[in-house]
């Protein structure tokens, strides 16, 4: 295409007036102030040495040394960047004095006020030569395309009075035929100086921060409510736990209204939104997104990624999440407190000086009998310890304090027990006092959604739109089955709850029940004793980050609020309303009470005497059965001898 220009650019020369086209130096000096601009589109008719003529001097420029790419083509919407991702490194040229500019622009839609930046003229053109651009009265047709609030389009006309060359800008709030344009000198041009910027009018230089009176401008927010008492409390404290995030948003939308000089009128629906999955359309307040019955997401939503289609998502209005909020329970609930006590080195080394002080006590006591047979004093033998067993059953029974049976004579037998019984002594004190404490002490185990689904706990759910959503929805494998195992009975009932019964079952204990954080948590403060609210612990199940505020899908609204919303958020005034609406976890300032000891702390050594007492009756039976077989096989034997 370049070489194309090049050529014709050689052999035809330049016409008339190409040299000092001021289209050419307007748009090169304009683009000095368009500073994101990192890609030039040209759709106009000019001839290719006009065309020639700008690539050449926007690639020769010292101010972008090569940093722009140009790009030209015919006056057609298909040469649009609809779908390049780049679309903010844009800036358009278009020539109305062409044919089919009018319509382009016209059917460019979303793309005349989003993202991309627009270079208009309407030049005067006559054999070939430029005479320039005409008056700023004569561009009519702005008037009737959708320039909205967050347009970039920047278009050159003739002042009537003065002759100045002006470059300037228009928007209107909507398209609404009653709205009228609000226009802005952006600067002048002139062929020497190039574009002198109109400091007072265009200050800041962002189009997003300097368009932020929007003179009582009326803003449909769509606002959820799913209590309609919440609707004669919204700007007051009361019953605060209900709602309490449609409260949030609801002052905070107001807040961004009053900074933009605006109104605003809420709209109040019972849900967020959530897709059909026949027709694809969503209901609530995003159906009122998507209808265009509202600008403004009034309650902040779950960023999921089904929803980034449908609609912008701006910024986090909302410090707060929905977790299973539940008492820990017991250690000895999850944990079998007996082997707790001691690290598994402990463990080992214990055993070790089992077998160790069993075998060395054996040796001794053999030799000890060994000497007294060849000393002829058989009858006062030290004891009557045969084997290597007797010896282990000894110090095992030494290890539970239960004494020693063996009755030593000599020294080093003597110091050997004695040295197993202060040692053992010691391990018996730390082993016992260490298993109290452990009966005592809250579990820590339950930490995610996997160890909650394994844990004996009982789970629930506040009965919210959004918790039935996503609980009969969720497809991921653990998640999925902690629905159908827990929320889920075998009758096919649900444990969707109210708050207050919710929050009754975490009191009560052995209950994980699902719930936004500082909703929950302010019923909590309420209603528990001091020392039961220690110990309180959280699971996410949703694992989703905290709630966004949404706007309509590319619309021209979302700069200027999402800026304040970071205005509201960076001032406090969002840090506040939080403050006020949301309750933080209880802290644990009365200690926790005694717990007395139930079946379930000392269930594990009820379970290994059961398997004691079932073993050794089996030992029983062998033992008796072994007896009668031995008393019908000796008699036999004895007759054929």
């Amino acid at each position: 295409n370049l070489i194309v220009l090049a050529i014709l650019h050689c052999a035809n020369g330049v016409p008339q007036g190409t040299d000092a086209d001021p289209r050419i130096a307007a748009v090169s000096d304009l683009l000095v102030h368009l500073d994101r601009s990192q890609k030039l589109l040209v759709l106009s008719c000019w001839v290719p040495s006009v065309r020639y003529a700008l690539w050449k001097t926007v690639r020769e420029s010292t101010t972008f040394r090569g940093t722009i790419s140009v790009r030209f083509a015919p006056v057609d919407m298909q040469y649009l960047p609809w779908n390049d991702p780049s679309q903010h490194q844009f800036a358009v040229v278009v020539d109305l004095s062409c044919p089919g500019t009018d319509l382009l622009l016209q059917s460019a839609n979303q793309l005349l006020y989003y993202r991309l930046r627009w270079i208009v003229f309407r030049s005067s053109i006559e054999s070939g030569t430029v005479r320039g651009w005409k008056n700023c009265t004569e561009y009519s047709l702005l008037d009737r395309l959708p320039l909205l609030v967050s347009n970039e389009l920047f278009y050159f006309c003739t002042e009537s009075t003065t002759g100045r060359h002006l470059v300037r800008q228009q928007y209107r709030l909507s398209t609404k035929s009653t709205e009228t344009s609000t226009y802005e000198t952006f600067g002048t041009w002139n062929a020497t100086f190039g574009v002198r910027v109109d400091v007072a009018s265009v200050r800041p230089l962002v189009t997003s921060i300097r368009r932020q009176n929007f003179h009582k401008f009326q803003l449909r927010a769509s606002l959820v409510i799913l209590h309609n008492e919440t609707l004669n409390h919204l700007d007051d404290l009361h019953d605060k736990h209900i709602d309490t995030l449609s409260r949030v948003n609801y002052l905070l939308t107001k807040s961004v209204a009053h900074a933009l000089n605006a109104t605003v009128k809420f709209t109040i629906v019972d849900t967020w939104g959530y897709r059909d999955g026949k027709t694809g359309r969503y209901n609530g307040m995003i159906g009122e997104l998507q209808s265009d019955l509202a600008d403004l997401g009034g309650t902040s939503m779950f960023f999921t990624q089904d929803r980034i289609k449908a609609v912008d998502f701006l910024a986090m209005t909302a410090s707060t999440r929905a977790s299973f909020i539940f008492r820990a329970p017991k250690l000895s609930f999850t944990n079998n407190v007996f082997v707790l006590p001691f690290d598994q080195y402990v463990w080992y080394c214990t055993v070790s000086f089992i077998l160790l002080s069993g075998v060395l006590l054996l040796v001794m006591i053999r030799t000890e009998q060994r000497y007294n047979a060849e000393a002829g004093t058989g009858s006062n033998s030290p004891s009557t310890v045969t084997g290597l067993s007797d010896t282990l059953l000894n110090v095992f029974g030494t290890t539970c304090q239960q004494g020693s049976f063996i009755e030593p004579k000599t020294a080093p037998s003597r110091c050997l027990i004695l040295l197993c019984l202060v040692v053992l002594m010691f391990l018996y004190a730390s082993y016992s006092a260490n298993i109290v404490a452990l009966i005592q002490s809250p579990s820590t185990k339950i930490q995610t959604s996997e160890d909650l689904l394994a844990s004996r706990l009982k789970t629930g759910a506040e009965d919210t739109v959004y918790n039935q959503y996503y609980f009969r929805t969720e497809t991921e494998p653990i998640r999925k089955a902690l629905y159908e195992r827990k929320m889920r009975n075998k009758d096919g009932t649900e444990n969707f709850l109210p708050l207050a019964q919710g929050v009754e079952l975490i009191r009560q204990g052995h209950y994980a029940f699902h719930v936004e954080r500082g909703v929950g948590y302010k019923l909590i403060s309420e209603t528990f004793q001091e020392e039961e609210k220690c110990g309180l612990q959280e699971v996410e199940y949703l694992k989703m980050i905290e709630p966004y505020y949404a706007v309509q899908k590319n619309s021209s609204f979302r700069e200027p609020v999402r800026i304040n919303l970071f205005k509201l958020r960076e001032f406090g005034i969002q840090g506040r309303e939080h403050t006020l609406l949301y309750t933080k976890k209880p802290r644990c300032v009365g200690g926790s009470s005694f717990i007395p000891v139930s079946i379930v702390d000392v269930w594990p050594a009820m379970v290994t005497l059961g398997w004691g007492y079932l073993l050794t009756v089996a030992m029983l039976i062998a033992e008796q059965l072994w007896a009668r077989l031995r008393s019908r096989v000796l008699p036999a034997e004895s007759y054929f001898h």
